[in-house]
């Protein structure tokens, strides 16, 4: 990354709360041309919408939006954290220190001065601790030119402040979990639209977590497996099989929109059903999967067999099978923490 004081861009990662918001008003109205960074991955609560919500965000910021895609290689690091997990499997130590390394790539090859956060010191408890910062700047590469605007007056002064660069005495000292004071300037600012303090990653939900953790172990780790965790209630079958069936209509949709080559769909024709999707079946997993599609249709209370339409996704044959569901087989099979 250049330090050359005749840069006038910085890089900011971007998420569109609160925090970020003010940090990338700050170093806006210290002078730098700022391009609000903000990294996709799979587990964002919002889902990939969001990158126009952002966008539309950091224009009313002064500001222009860049956003860039994960890659298998984050999916290890959240395998396999260096760092660990917090609660769930939220490895926001890790995660973080690689958001940056790609922020200060992005930096690097738009000539940008430095990097910066919204980072509170203190406001979280596993990510934002002071050894936890210390970590982080170290593990992405940016010992001593990664700006925490907000919380700058509590930390050592960066090669930017002491050079000039960056005028210390314009930046903040705000510390801990109480949100008064950015509230204040968000109001200084003219920042109105902010969303209130939320999760804004799956991997901070237990249950949620505990999906991914069950298909980590099974190889389910395709751009397609991995948005399925969003959609269903999950079982895994007895041979391995993973039965996803959806709640409600919504979801029965996008159950049949990530359907793949090899995949089963089945349900119950005739009265309200989901949609099951079947996925890498073995030979004992059919007759579980079209049970539990009987438990949440309309026909769980009925007396006999139910008929359960079979399709194959890959040629679109069907076939019916008879099942009848047994009290408790939810229980069994379901994915849970």
């Amino acid at each position: 990354m250049s330090n050359d004081v005749k840069k006038s861009k910085a890089v900011g990662l971007f998420s569109g709360g609160l925090d970020s918001s003010l940090a990338v008003k700050v170093i806006a109205e210290l002078g730098f041309d700022v391009i609000a960074f903000h990294f996709c991955h799979p587990f964002e609560t919002g889902g990939a919408e969001r990158t126009f919500e952002l966008a539309e965000a950091a224009q009313r910021l002064g500001s222009r939006l860049r956003s860039e895609p994960a890659g298998d290689e984050y999916l290890e690091l959240i395998r396999s954290p260096k760092y660990g997990y917090g609660k769930a499997m939220n490895p926001c130590i890790d995660c973080h220190a690689y958001m940056l390394r790609r922020a200060a790539a992005l930096a690097e090859r738009c000539g940008a001065a430095f990097v910066f956060t919204g980072e509170v010191l203190g406001s979280r408890p596993m990510s934002q601790r002071r050894e936890a910062l210390d970590i982080v700047e170290a593990e992405s590469g940016l010992s001593g030119r990664l700006l925490r605007p907000l919380s700058a007056k509590l930390l050592p002064p960066t090669e930017m402040e002491a050079s000039g660069l960056v005028d210390r005495e314009r930046l903040y000292g705000i510390k801990g979990r109480s949100r008064k004071r950015q509230i204040e300037l968000a109001a200084e600012f003219g920042i109105t639209d902010y969303p209130t303090p939320a999760g804004g990653c799956l991997l901070t939900e237990v249950g949620y977590s505990a999906k991914l953790k069950d298909a980590f172990g099974h190889g389910e780790t395709g751009p397609s497996d991995i948005s399925l965790l969003r959609v269903g209630r999950h079982f895994r079958l007895p041979d391995g099989g993973k039965a996803i069936i959806g709640r409600d209509e919504t979801e029965n949709g996008l159950i049949e929109a990530r359907l793949s080559s090899g995949d089963l769909r089945l349900e119950v024709k005739n009265v309200g059903s989901p949609v099951t999707l079947l996925r890498n079946a073995g030979p004992g997993d059919l007759e579980p999967a079209a049970a539990l599609t009987v438990r949440y249709s309309d026909a769980r209370n009925a007396s006999g067999g139910v008929g359960v339409t079979v399709r194959k996704a890959c040629n679109g044959s069907e076939s019916v099978i008879v099942a009848v569901y047994e009290p408790g087989l939810e229980e069994r099979y379901r994915v849970t923490a």
